[in-house]
């Protein structure tokens, strides 16, 4: 393990008051795990011969110097001794080959961190280093995948020792002179290796090209090979085909060379006398049309350098200048409005007679330059935009103007995402390089707040995140670049746009750019440091809290009230992706608030239009927005005490309804009940009425997606609808309505559709209490009824257990109340025992364990009801409905699956920890606190095993709980998830482990255990992971109390279960079981051994061979099987060598019924008897 790095604290603290926020973020002071680092550089020497070691060490030496991506200067003072070590190992003649790879591979590590460029500075360049560096690099095999990393820093350390500032040819001696050898110069050799690097296709091509930029530009080898070398790029990208990954690779290192050199030449000394060659070159290759990326973004970047080498380098009189560059110049400034003046001075010491010439070529250039914004790769675009900077500034201003007007044409109607996305950084590099003069910002601005909002549908998704966050950069330049005297006539524009990316945005990566944009204008925004105070780069990070809050604060201030209202109507009711429509509808009923008059006279009329469109996103959204809206309105009504908001029954005629979505209607019926609209008794309420029933009755019709949405929305409408016009006074029910809804809601339940049933069921569990009063008895009938198991379909089980508790709880509990009323003595019991069947539902179907839908709901309900009764009549509930009740949880508490599981064991300990008052008749209830304490509730995780098994295990020792808690272990311990089954077991055998001195109660454990093996004979759910229980109780020598008697009832009952359970079967497992009971004494061993014997000669191969092996490996667990040694051997023998062959196998059988002295089986002969 690695030291945890020091992390530096940072709190803000205002005006001297205590600190109202505290940050912690993961700062590094330093380079702290130097030791550590020393030491794994230091044991290269002992570990390099040792592949898993080696490895290891890797692995932790990467991981140290991951964790410094962030901050690398932090390695600064530590990167010469960690050189200098690997250096020595490598110059060591000693070192093997392996080790000096290995050292490469952590130089190689180091530099990934800290960048090459830094990392390459401290590499010896002395004269001596020259012909070994390059000796060593020639010795390396290009096409060698595993010592990649050492070719990569051998052409960096080489790029280094080529800046000796001596001619190369005095390194090589008297190689002119003496014709006797045929050797070829430094020079030559270096060339030579980088051209052969510059085709391989790993990562020392990159460090080839920097090789070649370094060592070309050379005063002697410029002199002497550049025209040779630039001749063999030229070459290479016109001969090679990039068809082939080959080609592509070689393409790749040529167009990289190139760009290196050229970068060089341009910081240097231009040449525009080969550009035109080079450019005429690429223009016959066309780069711009490869399919790879790379090698388009590689021949922009050659491009852009061309121009540069046609242009004069100079600083542009013209350009816009906000202040010096220099913080000197500024410092010395007499005034913050001198400073302007003072580069103005600056400027005019360019002759201002100077003349442009502008080469054809550079026409070219920049035309490739634009269409490479519009490319459909982010890097390509990129690259494009810093290009048309770099060549822009050095044009003259007539022409500057008319690279900009070109870069406008991006932003027209037709133009893809890619093209806006390259415009805005096309701009944002024009302005951050003052290119963009003020007079053009009028054209420019509006173009960026579009992109700003820029979304475009594209099938089942959008685009333009990417275009939104470059226009989010676009604003950041402006800021920086341009006086706010200059950006005064936008301001208001750009920070409304700005605040709405920042709190509506649908990428969160938009978010943060945009709020961190809000104060780069420099206080310049509308009540800037108030709103990134509060929507600050982390508080955007969750969406919800965009929407629903930081939006209603930011409204708060007029300047963006209705900005932001305009646009949730106008761009995001009607966005694509649902989850941000109905955001949107919640932050226009909390933004109502804020402006109601615009809401009721703006709004909602041109939302009411959109209700009864086409487009369905936009109809369920203003569908929505239209309900939140009304309900909004009514809350801001109700607190002024007028009874209703006049402007809103103007527009919002209900009839509406009938042409819309489900889900948007039902909610905005629900909405327009909550806001007591005035339509009791009106015509419109039997169209809602029917347009919920027709919901809930037709669900089967709707994707299973939409499904549950539309439900969930049908129920709330349902409920809203009925307390708002179903009351003839307030908990009166129309009488006619009642018996209307109950019977036919009661009648669905008998529906041939599934989800028809369901949905009914939850239906009559959502009506209010005073619609069930008097039809109680009816309701629960049905309910219990249809929750039974003889009901074929598991969802409507789960949502009658459901419904059962919803209705009680409405109803509520009076203990000599009315059966027909409330929830009392006479109809207690079926309710409760209806909930415990579903307690023993384990239906399964392809989709699993269905039935633990029936028992999570089931506990739920249970949990609701008991909690009721006993806060209101605690007599209701009998000793043994409670114990029960208990049992079945502590069942399901020690089951194997997590989820349900940690739900058993909350409502279990929900019902345990229950003081107000206390849950009745609980059996063991000072045992059960002191094995569940209650601050137990909250630390204790169910979902893992490792901590509820050891504290489910100890429910063992209680009687009343045993055999239930042995049941649910049964099926954890036998089941099929390692850690289920590893922490499950673990448990258990502690706890048998904890009483074999005792025999009273591991006797009572062993008869608990032989009870539930009759119970669920012939039930593979719990037989077949019993069996394995047993086989591991066995294995772990758990029942010598009961082994070391001869045919003791425990082991003869045992058998007889084992014999029964695989009476006909044909389950491997099953079969195998006998196998740990060999070590049972007297006739129970004889009787096990003769039943594994017939199993050799089992019909089926797989059960043959899996016995022989089994009984192979018995023998060597239970040594005292057999006494005879000899006799062992020649078993052991046997079984081993065996044919599975049916045709021989019985012979072997019996031979080994021989050796262990028992009876050979006799083969039974099937006899057929003929009737008449």
């Amino acid at each position: 393990t690695t030291k945890i790095p020091d992390i530096t604290v940072m709190e803000a603290v205002c005006d001297g008051e205590e600190p109202e926020v505290v940050t912690q973020a993961c700062l590094l002071s330093e380079f702290s795990e130097k030791g550590e680092a020393r030491a794994l550089i230091n044991s290269l020497p002992d570990i390099h011969h040792d592949p898993v070691s080696r490895e290891a060490t890797i692995e932790k030496f990467v991981v140290i110097m991951d964790r410094y991506q962030e901050q690398p200067h932090l390695l600064d003072p530590h990167l010469e001794w960690m050189l200098n070590i690997l250096l020595e190992m490598i110059r060591n003649e000693k070192s093997p080959p392996l080790m000096v790879h290995l050292c490469f591979k952590f130089l190689y590590i180091i530099s990934k961190v800290r960048g090459y460029k830094i990392f390459m500075q401290l590499f010896p360049h002395e004269v001596s280093d020259v012909l070994p560096v390059l000796d060593l690099l020639c010795r390396q095999d290009p096409k060698d995948t595993e010592t990649w990393e050492t070719r990569y820093i051998l052409l960096l350390w080489l790029s280094m020792t080529c800046l000796i500032p001596f001619d190369l040819s005095r390194l090589d001696g008297h190689l002119s002179t003496d014709p006797g050898l045929n050797r070829e110069s430094i020079m030559d050799r270096i060339l030579a290796v980088a051209k052969s690097f510059l085709r391989v296709s790993d990562k020392s091509r990159d460090a080839a090209s920097v090789l070649v930029s370094k060592f070309v530009t050379r005063p002697d080898v410029k002199l002497k090979r550049l025209g040779d070398f630039l001749d063999w790029c030229l070459t290479t990208i016109s001969q090679t085909s990039e068809i082939t990954m080959e080609g592509t690779v070689t393409l790749d290192g040529a167009l990289q060379s190139l760009v290196s050199l050229q970068f060089t030449l341009v910081s240097i000394k231009p040449e525009p006398d080969e550009s035109p060659t080079v450019l005429q070159c690429l223009n016959q290759k066309r780069i711009a049309e490869s399919n790879q990326a790379t090698l388009r973004k590689l021949g922009v970047k050659v491009v852009q350098r061309l121009g540069l080498t046609f242009l004069k380098p100079r600083l542009a009189k013209w350009r816009y200048q906000r202040g010096s560059r220099s913080l000197a110049v500024n410092l010395a400034q007499s005034s913050v409005t001198g400073s302007v003046e003072a580069t103005k001075t600056d400027l005019e010491s360019v002759s201002q007679e100077e003349d442009y010439d502008i080469p054809e070529d550079v026409e070219n250039i920049i035309e490739q330059l634009l269409v490479g914004l519009k490319d459909k790769e982010t890097i390509v675009r990129w690259s494009s935009a810093k290009g048309i900077g770099r060549v822009t500034g050095r044009l003259p201003k007539q022409l500057a103007d008319e690279v900009v007007e070109s870069v406008l044409e991006c932003f027209s109607f037709q133009e893809t995402d890619n093209a806006w996305h390259g415009g805005c950084l096309a701009f944002a590099e024009l302005g951050r390089r003052g290119l963009l003069l003020p007079s053009r910002l009028s054209d420019v601005v509006p173009l960026i707040i579009r992109a700003l909002t820029y979304d475009e549908k594209r099938g089942a998704c959008s685009l333009g995140s990417n275009v939104r966050d470059a226009a989010c950069y676009v604003c950041w330049a402006f800021a920086r670049a341009y006086e706010p005297s200059e950006l005064k006539p936008y301001v208001n524009q750009i920070a409304s746009a700005l605040v709405i990316a920042t709190v509506f945005d649908r990428n969160i990566t938009c978010r943060k750019a945009a709020s961190v944009n809000i104060l780069s204008p420099q206080g310049t925004f509308p009540h800037g440091i108030d709103i990134v105070t509060a929507a600050d780069y982390f508080t955007v990070g969750n969406v919800n809290n965009c929407y629903l809050t930081i939006s209603v604060y930011i409204a708060g201030f007029e300047e963006y009230t209705k900005s932001l209202i305009d646009h949730l109507v106008h761009m995001k009711v009607n966005h694509w992706d649902g989850v941000i429509r109905e955001l949107a509808t919640k932050a226009l009923h909390n933004l109502t608030a804020q402006a109601p008059e615009y809401m009721a006279n703006t709004v909602l009329p041109q939302l009411l239009p959109m209700a009864t469109g086409m487009d369905l996103h936009r109809r369920h959204g203003a569908i929505l927005a239209c309900a939140e809206i009304t309900h909004a309105l009514y809350e801001i009504a109700t607190q002024k005490n007028r009874l209703h908001p006049d402007p809103v029954i103007a527009f919002l005629h209900p009839d509406l309804v009938f042409s819309c979505l489900f889900f948007s209607v039902c909610g905005l019926i629900e909405k327009l009940s909550l806001s007591k609209m005035p339509f009791k008794d009106d015509p419109v309420i039997t169209g809602w009425q029917w347009l919920i029933d027709d919901s809930l009755k037709n669900l089967h019709l709707f994707s299973s997606g939409a499904r549950r949405g539309i439900q969930d929305s049908a129920l709330s409408a349902l409920a809203a609808l009925c307390r708002q016009y179903y009351q003839v006074e307030p908990g009166v029910a129309n009488v006619e309505m009642q018996d209307q809804l109950v019977s036919q809601y009661l009648s669905a339940l008998m529906s041939p559709e599934v989800l028809t049933r369901c949905g009914c069921a939850l239906a009559l569990g959502s009506l209010p209490p005073f619609m069930i009063r008097g039809k109680l008895q009816k309701v629960r009938l049905h309910n219990v009824s249809l929750a039974q198991v003889s009901e074929s379909q598991t969802e409507a089980r789960r949502d009658a257990a459901t419904a059962m508790s919803q209705v009680c709880v409405a109803v509520g509990v009076c203990a000599q109340g009315s059966p027909d009323r409330v929830l009392c003595e006479g109809n207690i019991r079926p309710v409760y025992e209806a909930l415990l069947g579903c307690m023993n539902d384990y239906s399964m179907d392809s989709r699993g364990d269905v039935g633990a839908w029936v028992r999570a709901a089931a506990m739920s309900s249970l949990m609701d009801v008991t909690l009721l009764v006993v806060a209101s009549a605690p007599e209701l509930l009998s000793s043994d409905l409670v114990q029960r009740m208990m049992c079945c949880l502590v069942q399901q508490a020690a089951e194997k699956i997590d989820r349900y599981r940690a739900h058993a064991g909350t409502v279990f300990l929900r019902l345990l920890h229950s003081t107000d008052p206390a849950v009745p008749h609980v059996p063991h209830r000072e045992e059960l606190l002191s094995i569940f304490p209650p601050e137990t509730g909250n630390s204790l995780n169910w979902n893992a095993a490792s901590q509820a098994f050891p504290h489910i295990t100890q429910l063992l020792r209680l009687h009343q709980y045993q055999y239930h808690t042995l049941l649910g272990l049964t099926v954890s311990v036998g089941g099929l998830t390692e850690s289920t089954v590893r922490y499950s077991s673990q448990s258990l055998f502690e706890y048998l482990k904890g009483i074999q001195q005792d025999a009273t109660v591991l006797q009572q454990f062993g008869d608990t255990l032989l009870c539930i093996f009759r119970d669920n004979l012939r039930n593979d759910r719990v037989s077949v992971p019993l069996l394995k229980m047993v086989d591991q109780i066995l294995a772990n020598g758990c029942f010598e109390l009961f082994t070391s008697e001869e045919s003791h009832p425990f082991c003869v009952e045992l058998l007889a279960l084992c014999k029964e359970e695989i009476k006909k079967s044909k389950d491997v497992q099953k079969l195998l079981s006998f196998c740990g009971m060999v070590q049972f004494k007297g006739d129970v061993r004889q009787k096990v051994l003769v039943q594994l014997l017939m199993l050799l000669c089992h019909p089926f191969p797989v059960i043959r061979k899996t016995t022989a092996s089994q009984v192979y490996e018995m023998f060597l667990t239970y040594d005292d099987v057999i006494d005879d040694e000899q006799v062992l051997a020649d078993v052991m023998a046997s079984l081993s060598d065996t044919n599975c062959d049916i045709a021989t196998v019985r012979t072997h059988r019996n031979q080994l019924c021989d050796w262990l002295g028992l009876p050979r089986p006799i083969l039974v002969t099937k006899v057929t008897h003929l009737g008449n």
